[in-house]
């Protein structure tokens, strides 16, 4: 009796499972929806990710002693917003160290991290990956909270002090005048 039916519902079993938790993974899983809310005034949570250059990052002590700007997206789609304040924020000058903080707070796509950065490693030139510090799982929640998850495929972007304060906030969308008040603020901050 030959094993090959056997052997294809075992391979079909998992292929229907690996597109279940690939489904998960790009859906967001189980992440709870946090509301919006504006944190301004507010001391940034003390939270650790890798970035992709495997280097454990500390936030927001990491930063400290010159202002930073976090680009925080929860949602894949966010990265088209995350681009658009990219370039805005390097046209306009912005003299603080600029961060691209991916928080995922669900617990499927946290178990496919490794993946999930291998996949942003390809889409990212080297040079970039310090700068891109991911936070899964545990690490992700005190964020989620800190700036709500609703409207995740949009950008929360955070202005630190230099000892991490937030000190301005967004989560309305990239606009050429946003970008030139975080380079006045940062300014201020230097100043």
């Amino acid at each position: 009796m030959s094993r090959t039916p056997n052997k294809l519902s075992y391979v079909g079993s998992v292929a229907v499972a690996l597109v279940f938790v690939l489904f998960l993974a790009t859906s967001g899983g189980c992440a709870s929806t946090y509301p919006k809310r504006n944190p301004v005034g507010e001391n940034f949570p003390s939270v650790v990710g890798e970035s992709l250059a495997k280097e454990r990052t500390a936030i927001p002590e990491s930063f400290r002693g010159r202002p930073a700007v976090l680009l925080i997206g929860f949602k894949q789609s966010a990265q088209f917003d995350i681009d658009r304040w990219l370039m805005g924020l390097l046209q306009a000058e912005v003299d603080a160290r600029i961060v691209e903080v991916p928080t995922i707070p669900a617990i499927v796509p946290t178990m496919f991290s490794g993946w999930i950065d291998e996949g942003m490693r390809g889409g990212i030139p080297r040079e970039d990956w310090p700068a891109v510090v991911t936070l899964y799982g545990s690490a992700a929640h005190p964020v989620a909270k800190l700036t709500g998850t609703k409207q995740g495929q949009v950008a929360r972007v955070i202005v630190l002090d230099a000892e991490g304060k937030i000190v301005w906030f967004d989560d309305e969308g990239y606009a050429p005048r946003k970008a030139m008040q975080v380079a006045e603020v940062v300014e201020r901050l230097d100043g």
